[in-house]
């Protein structure tokens, strides 16, 4: 039957695995546990045979653990067939690890199917490994070849390499927290130890938090139920207290030392002092060594729980308002609950974050009590069967009693014009559409001389035809009249004109004294503003706010400049001060006599003759008086004589012809 049984196909890496259907996937499951499950029910002699011409069985369960250990059960998926394949695969395991030269008795896989299956499956197969005389020496061969090769790497410091030792020490501590005896191998003598405590000086954060649990679970496996080793225990306890007096006493950073943090963030000094005491093995020298460590404990924060406080019972009647009190409580719990959290997951990295909170809900959020019980696997049902991959929720959901309120209107249904068209009704013919242009390859002459799409001339004609050209020309009959809020022109023609009548008035008096717009008492009751406000109609605030407004605008200032102080073209009239005759005509009065003489009127019979011959008075018989223009003309005449050259010589011989009789020589 053995040589009938075909050899295992290898299990797939991750990037052969994201390319099968999930159909394929479950059915390579089927197929590896039917195989697996011929291979259990053959005898020992016939599967030792097929092993030792076969090694397909022992490669398939080395990549199994390999994979599923860094990547999570969760690949598998959550059909039945996995849940299957993994019962299987750990009875294969449990089977073949025992034959002779077997592979499957590396720490690595150990570790990795610690990593996989719980304590209570895997810490039974381990201690039977431990204690097998066919088994016990190749697995001590390679934890010794382990601890060698990672206290040579811890004690060469900052030449090493700190990534690949937090890896290699993260894999070991699945195997150390499943298998008492493997911790106890690690811990005979002191070299693994002391690498530990020199590991530490390293700064590197990821790889301290590393080596704190690889210590504690080397120390807490001393004292696992059935086997207790608490005088080998005591003695790593005082070898701690060495180094850290050493430390202290040196010159080196207290942060770096590894036992201040240890007998910090775990619970090694509580839990083997309860264990001594139930057995009866608590000696004074072993409390006198825990009471020394004791001492070195910091007093951090996180360790310290945050006061209780009384809360208002809610009976659901009202509405939730957090005020800042409560919304500060809320933030130091959630920062508390954080650090909790983490000093758990320090120890277990492969616990989630939410089912971590579990647990410390369970047990009243004492971080030791939950270190305790998963050490032990004491876990209550409902915890030790929840998913250990659970994360918390980063918003978690606020129970509020919200007010009842009135179911919301239904959405209105979005309509538009194109509702019903033959788009929408997909009546339009295939031929029509198109995606993008019609003719993308033609050219614009191209389209230009194609007439097939252009419209006949009697359609052009007919459109012509009912075209009304009436109705293209603007109805302008109602255009005069004030009809819903049209704006009367002149109206606004008077408003600007007294805006700027005011706005001159107000520049006129800026311009004349700026203090009569100051915002002073003074200036309110003066004279000036007084005459401005009559002047302008405007009240104290507007005038003095106007003059805010010319100071702040440049722009303003010069425009009022420019429009009531340019030069307009109008000069000042000068008038004349000297003595001009006047224009009024002397009522009933007679003219001067002609050029000749001085007439006199109403002497002699000439009735004013002159002294001039032929040149006298006028007569009784004097023509009719002349107009008022005429006699105005005369004045002006006599008025401006002197503005003319050759007066004063005619005037003379006139006066000289008079005297002789008017004889010309």
């Amino acid at each position: 039957m053995a040589q009938s049984l075909p050899p295992f196909a290898p299990f797939p890496i991750s990037t052969w695995r994201d390319n099968l259907p999930p159909s394929d996937w479950i059915t390579c499951q089927v197929a590896w546990s039917t195989l697996a499950t011929a291979y259990l029910e053959l005898p020992d002699a016939e599967l030792k045979a097929k092993l030792s011409k076969d090694s397909s069985s022992t490669d398939f369960l080395l990549a199994f653990a390999d994979e599923v250990s860094q990547h999570g059960t969760t690949i598998l998926g959550s059909s039945p067939a996995s849940k299957t394949l993994l019962r299987t695969v750990f009875t294969l395991a449990s089977r073949l690890v025992y034959l002779p030269s077997s592979p499957l008795l590396s720490w690595e896989f150990l570790a990795d199917l610690s990593h996989i299956y719980p304590r209570k499956l895997t810490t039974p197969l381990l201690t039977s490994l431990a204690t097998n005389d066919a088994t016990k020496q190749p697995l001590e061969t390679s934890l010794l070849a382990l601890k060698k090769s990672l206290s040579r790497d811890l004690e060469s410091g900052i030449d090493g390499s700190p990534r690949a030792i937090q890896t290699t020490l993260s894999r070991l501590n699945h195997l150390l927290h499943a298998s008492p005896d493997a911790a106890a191998i690690f811990l005979a003598g002191s070299d693994f130890l002391d690498a530990l405590v020199a590991g530490y000086r390293l700064t590197d954060p990821p790889l301290r938090r590393t080596i704190v649990t690889t210590t504690y679970l080397c120390l807490v496996g001393l004292l696992a139920d059935g086997n207790p080793r608490f005088s080998m225990l005591s003695d790593q306890l005082y070898a701690l207290k060495i180094h850290a007096d050493t430390h202290r006493a040196g010159p080196l950073n207290a942060n770096d030392s590894l036992v201040p943090e240890l007998v910090t963030a775990t619970p090694l000094l509580r839990q083997t002092l309860n264990k001594a005491e139930e057995a009866d093995a608590a000696t004074s020298a072993l409390k006198a060594r825990i009471a020394a460590l004791e001492a070195y404990k910091k007093a951090s924060a996180s360790t310290r729980k945050p006061a209780a406080r009384k809360r208002k019972l809610d009976k659901g009647k009202n509405v939730v308002v957090l005020d800042e009190e409560n919304e500060r409580f809320r933030n130091e719990m959630h920062v508390h609950r954080m650090s909790q959290i983490s000093q758990v997951q320090d120890l277990f990295p492969d616990l989630g974050s939410g089912f971590v909170a579990r647990l410390l809900d369970e047990y009243g959020e004492d971080t030791e009590a939950v270190i305790a019980h998963l050490l032990e696997e004491s876990l209550p049902p409902h915890l030790a069967d929840a998913d250990r991959s659970e994360e918390l929720s980063t918003h978690p959901a606020k129970t509020v009693h919200m007010e009842p309120n009135p179911t919301p209107p239904l959405i209105p249904e979005r309509r538009n014009v194109y509702d019903d068209d033959e788009l929408d009704q997909l009546t339009v013919e295939t031929s029509k559409l198109h995606f993008g242009k019609r003719d993308p390859e033609k050219t614009a002459d191209e389209l230009l001389e194609d007439k097939s799409a252009a419209p006949g001339k009697a359609a052009i004609l007919s459109a012509l035809a009912a075209f009304d050209s009436d109705d293209d020309e603007r109805d302008d009959t109602y255009d005069a009249d004030d009809v819903g809020g049209t704006v009367d022109p002149l109206a606004n023609e008077e408003a600007d004109a007294d805006r700027e009548v005011i706005e001159e008035a107000l520049y006129r008096a800026y311009q004349a004294n700026p203090r009569v717009f100051a915002r002073e008492d003074y200036a309110r009751t003066g004279h000036d503003r007084e005459k401005l406000r009559q002047d302008t109609g405007m009240t104290d605030d507007a005038i003095e706010g106007w003059a805010v407004l010319l100071e702040r605008s440049p722009h303003l200032k010069r425009r009022l400049e420019n429009k009531y102080t340019s030069f307009s073209g109008v000069q000042t009239e000068l008038v004349s001060t000297r003595w001009q005759g006047g224009d009024e005509s002397e009522d009933g009065g007679d003219s001067s006599a002609g050029r000749g003489g001085h007439g006199r009127p109403h002497r002699g019979r000439g009735g004013g003759r002159g002294r001039g011959r032929g040149r006298g008075g006028g007569s009784g018989n004097a023509p009719a008086e002349s107009s008022e223009s005429t006699e105005a003309a005369r004045r002006r005449k006599e008025a401006h004589k002197a503005s003319r050259a050759n007066h004063n010589r005619r005037d003379q011989r006139a006066r000289k012809m008079a005297r002789g009789g008017g004889m010309v020589g």
